[in-house]
């Protein structure tokens, strides 16, 4: 049997749709049109002259042939990663390229210190990092085209993972520098100003969600945004108030935005900074990286925030 090329690829496109359950969600983990891995799916069932999911319910289920495929897949793709792994620790310098995603709202602070880092104590030659989104995190680690991130969202459900945690931060009630009203509840702020928040397509933004539907304060929605420097631009301006944890709030205090931090009305909620990284490929550089985030986060925020900062706060122990 002559297998096409793109086999491999299938595979990997095949055994995320599994994981995900839902042919949207693997084509953006995967990067691709929902046609593109349809496609994939289609060869693999030519190649092997099966079908491999019950298209007749939903969700998706696997057919007996879908589920050895799964199976087979798994130790293919495995193998895979072994393979790559010990060809990169061949030769003098293992880690010459390094691909880094790191979390957009604190990637322009930590970017220096980790190159410099990469550079000067494991010899790295070149360095590509991606800022963005947790989701676009999970991609970059499922297609290989990361070998380490700096994410909110450490990933369970994603195997074959070390895993680092840097942080657990609270998130602070961010305002106008001019805003002088009342500050008791979230349903008075709601009264005087409208809240800005980030998309709901991001983490943030979710987690955002589930706050407001634990309080059952219905907030419209006005201005949503995916970086934390058009909202907290917007609140600067006046034009409303957010919640945000310190390191989203980093870059507008860096550029001097008027704002007024404080810990939230009542109950609070929080999110969690986690470096991920491929089991054993990198050696001792992940703790290290961790490490340094560790440290140049407690720098920044101390500097630009201060006592406000800090106290909301818990940074993790780095595990040697």
């Amino acid at each position: 049997m002559s297998f096409d090329t793109n086999i491999i690829k299938s595979i990997e496109i095949f055994v995320a749709l599994v994981e995900t359950g839902k042919t949207t969600v693997a084509a953006e983990v995967m990067g691709l049109s929902q046609s593109a891995v349809s496609q994939h799916l289609s060869l693999l069932e030519r190649t092997f002259d099966v079908t491999i999911f019950d298209r007749s319910v939903r969700p998706l289920q696997l057919t007996p042939a879908g589920t050895l495929l799964h199976r087979h897949a798994l130790r293919i793709l495995g193998g895979v990663e072994d393979l790559v792994t010990d060809m990169r620790h061949q030769g003098a310098r293992p880690i010459s390229h390094l691909r880094v995603g790191i979390q957009a709202s604190i990637a322009t602070t930590l970017t220096p210190d980790l190159v410099a880092l990469a550079k000067a104590d494991f010899g790295v030659e070149d360095m590509t990092i991606h800022a963005g989104q947790s989701k676009d995190h999970e991609g970059l680690l499922r297609t290989r085209k990361a070998d380490l991130v700096i994410t909110s969202d450490p990933l369970y459900d994603l195997d074959g993972l070390e895993r680092h945690p840097i942080m657990t931060e609270s998130f602070l009630l961010v305002l106008p520098q001019s805003y002088i009203g009342p500050t008791g509840s979230i349903g008075e702020l709601l009264e005087h100003l409208p809240l800005i928040r980030f998309a709901a397509t991001t983490n943030v933004g979710r987690l955002t969600e589930q706050h407001l539907r634990r309080l059952k304060v219905r907030a419209p929605r006005v201005i949503q945004a995916d970086r934390s420097s058009m909202v907290t631009a917007c609140v600067a301006r006046g034009m409303g108030f957010t919640f945000l944890t310190p390191s989203l709030l980093i870059d507008g205090f860096v550029e001097k935005m008027p704002l007024n931090i404080r810990p939230l009305p009542i109950t609070g909620f929080s999110r969690s900074i986690t470096l991920l990284a491929r089991d054993r490929e990198l050696g001792k550089l992940p703790v290290a990286f961790a490490a340094m985030t560790k440290k140049v986060l407690a720098q920044q925020v101390a500097r630009q925030m201060g006592p406000a900062g800090i106290n909301a706060i818990q940074f993790s122990q780095v595990q040697e």
